[in-house]
């Protein structure tokens, strides 16, 4: 199957945006050993990217609200078809089916930006001084040109951490600055997917199925670990293109989160999230005591056992103790007389 339509969009939407900067006055030339046009072309390919796939993120945040609402209703019937894993698997699949939840739909925004990652990777790709195929994908020879010379900090768009001597060469670019420039992006971009998917896990927590738990901890740890070697294949071009779109989704998530809550079972290990508020007091002789207690009534950490052993002051009752109606006065003196002391 052919991926040229593919190369054609990224191709088309890149140059619309070069071209809208430099009708705006951004200058072709380099400022601070960086073509500014050529860096705001790849980063708002992601703005123009990520604004398309919009609906299609909501759907995906819906449908893991879903997801993890339906948690216990999945451990039940882990529960019951325990041994038995082909009814268990019927039995999911209709209880997905009843709810409306799709399991895939959380990856689904993921997948399609795939095409667009391959399509850029392959339009960098063939920025190279020794390439004669100039007019490829809607090109012209003069804006190829342009961006095979573009750079970021004076390290080409089109080189990347592994490129070779022949390569730099061509790209008449330096060796150290490229690697500098480049590994300073890798890191960025590994910090940047790693706090992707702990923003996401934090907030909606581990899910209870171990398969979705171990997948979430693929997403956490080894995509990141997995860039680190990938990184130095990637185009510096399409670095910049990745760290882009992951500070896209970490305010875009941030954003949806509000605005879809996780349901409160999508606390820590899936469980209730706690109050945040000051524990509420029972009235009566009988309600329990709550679980915080102040300072001041147990003394601290030592005053609490002190407390308790203080005997409390019975309460008395004047009643009982007032004479009765028609009584004869008891003279409180008679009979408590102290002794006398003898004489002499």
């Amino acid at each position: 199957m052919s991926l040229d339509w593919i190369y054609y969009a990224i191709s088309w939407i890149l140059l619309r945006w070069h071209a809208l900067w430099d009708a705006i006055g951004i200058p072709t030339d380099k400022f601070l050993g960086t073509n500014w046009s050529w860096v705001l072309a790849i980063v708002f390919l992601v703005v123009t990217v990520r604004v398309i796939l919009f609906p299609v993120f909501v759907k995906q945040i819906k449908s893991q609200r879903a997801m993890q609402a339906l948690q216990p209703k999945v451990k039940a019937l882990q529960e019951k078809h325990k041994g038995d894993r082909e009814t268990l698997q019927k039995e999911m699949m209709e209880l997905y089916k009843t709810e409306k939840a799709n399991p895939l739909m959380g990856c689904l925004p993921m997948f399609l930006q795939i095409p667009v990652f391959l399509g850029l990777f392959h339009t960098l790709r063939r920025l190279n001084p020794s390439n004669t195929q100039t007019t490829l994908y809607g090109w012209t020879t003069e804006q190829f040109r342009d961006a095979t010379h573009a750079s970021l900090f004076n390290a080409p768009l089109a080189s990347k951490f592994g490129s070779t001597a022949d390569e730099l060469s061509a790209l008449q670019a330096n060796s150290t600055t490229v690697k500098v420039i480049a590994g300073i992006l890798v890191l960025i971009m590994m910090g940047t997917t790693y706090a992707t998917s702990r923003q996401m896990i934090l907030k909606t927590g581990w899910a209870e199925d171990p398969q979705q738990k171990m997948i979430q901890r693929l997403m956490l740890y080894g995509i990141p670990l997995s860039l680190l070697i990938s990184g130095s294949l990637f185009p510096i071009g399409v670095i910049i293109y990745w760290v882009t779109n992951n500070l896209f989704t970490l305010a875009q998530q941030q954003w949806v989160l509000r605005k879809f809550p996780p349901p409160p079972m999508a606390g820590k290990n899936g469980s209730a999230p706690k109050s945040s508020g000051p524990p509420v007091k029972a009235s009566g002789s009988n309600s329990p005591k709550s679980p915080v207690q102040p300072a001041g009534r147990t003394g601290g950490l030592f005053g609490r056992n002190k407390a308790q052993a203080e005997p409390e002051t019975p309460v008395v009752d004047t009643k009982k103790l007032g004479p009765r109606p028609g009584a004869k006065p008891v003279n409180p003196k008679k009979g408590t007389r102290p002794a006398s002391k003898p004489k002499g």
